[in-house]
């Protein structure tokens, strides 16, 4: 499971390929909702190969959350071919978070295994194109736009038609009840400007035409997280404080922000204080989505007018960051936190510190050792 775009029915696919074993792939992209016959015809058309070839056999079923109940399906067949000792070995792919994680907890428990394909990171789009990490800071972890990186206006449209608009419209909108969908378009670009920012709901709503009540925006800004698009960070406090807390917008990928801002990669470069925004969403971006894949919890932290950008929790275990661009780096949350909490570590990324471009390249969870 992972967001759009990023390659998991590529990776699949390549596997398939370059294996041995019978296999029957599908997509359920374009299958309207509800429709579990066509998901049982493409289980016996695995099974009927698995008959032939007398072997293993791979059943893989892209965009599965587009099929209403799959889970129950999949468990039945499932079950089926284990009292029959049929050898089927099934990969599902989704790019909604929330529904495959619904679906596996309700009817498939002891019968899978996840794994979460994330945004690519600053390595992996310098290994595979290239990228320097400005060009990463800008036009994010997306492989799919790399080749259009050239052509700026149509890398931009790439990303708001064929990332932004399709993965609201099919992976939310198409799957979960939005009662105010024009309400969450304007939630997700207020907080692609305000990524890195601290909130409170109530500012929000303030901002906001047709506005919902608060529970409403937390509601619609976590189903935009499990789309991969844009998460809120809660503050580093005690569960009830927690969960009241304002959230800090925080984007998975850059390359939201970038392809609306209307403001060119060199200009972007040049204007001081937006590319510095630009960095720390990078930085923060690169946190978050390691946050999901390697399962540690990410925080940031506030008492008055101190702050810490980041805190990284994996079981007893603090880590505080602090992310600077500019020459002055103030200490003062860093000692504040330190006292109160006493962190397992602190560290400062920026000029007097680790430099951004050593951080991006870097594992965040090589902090906890």
């Amino acid at each position: 499971m992972g967001p759009r775009q990023i390659g998991k029915t590529t990776l699949v696919t390549q596997l398939l390929k370059n294996t041995k074993t019978p296999f029957h792939f599908a997509s359920a992209d374009d299958i309207a909702g509800g429709n579990t016959v066509w998901l049982q015809q493409q289980w016996e058309t695995a099974r009927a190969l698995y008959t032939k070839k007398k072997a293993t056999t791979i059943l893989a079923i892209d965009e599965i959350q587009k099929i209403a109940n799959w889970s129950e399906t999949v468990k039945q067949l499932w079950d089926e071919d284990t009292r029959l000792k049929n050898n089927i070995k099934v990969i599902l792919l989704g790019s909604s978070r929330l529904l495959i994680q619904q679906g596996l907890s309700e009817s498939m428990a002891g019968r899978f295994e996840s794994h979460y394909l994330g945004h690519w990171s600053y390595s992996e789009m310098k290994k595979a194109f290239k990228f320097t990490p400005e060009q990463f800071v800008y036009f994010g972890g997306y492989p799919g736009g790399a080749e259009l990186i050239k052509d700026e206006k149509r890398w931009a449209k790439y990303i708001k038609d064929s990332l932004i608009e399709t993965s609201i419209s099919k992976d939310i909108l198409m799957l979960t009840r939005i009662e105010k969908p024009a309400l969450m378009k304007r939630l997700f670009e207020l907080g692609c400007l305000h990524s890195g920012q601290i909130l409170s709901y109530t500012k929000i709503v303030g901002q906001l035409s047709d506005a919902g009540n608060t529970t409403t925006l937390a509601h619609y800004l976590q189903l935009l997280h499990t789309a991969g698009l844009l998460g809120g960070i809660e503050k580093y406090a005690d569960v009830i404080r927690q969960k009241g807390s304002s959230p800090k917008f925080q984007v998975h990928n850059t390359a939201l922000i970038s392809a609306q801002m209307g403001e060119s990669f060199e200009k972007a470069q040049q204007n001081t204080d937006n590319w510095g925004r630009l960095v720390e969403s990078a930085v923060g971006a690169h946190l978050l989505n390691a946050s999901i894949e390697y399962e540690f919890d990410l925080y940031y932290w506030r008492h008055k007018n101190e702050e810490v950008d980041f805190v990284l929790k994996q079981g007893k275990k603090l880590i505080a960051l602090e992310v600077k661009t500019g020459n002055k780096a103030s200490t003062k949350g860093m000692q504040t936190f330190q006292k109160e909490f006493k962190p397992h570590k602190m560290l400062l990324i920026g000029p007097k510190g680790l430099h951004w471009k050593d951080f991006l390249e870097m594992n965040p969870t090589e902090l906890f050792n």
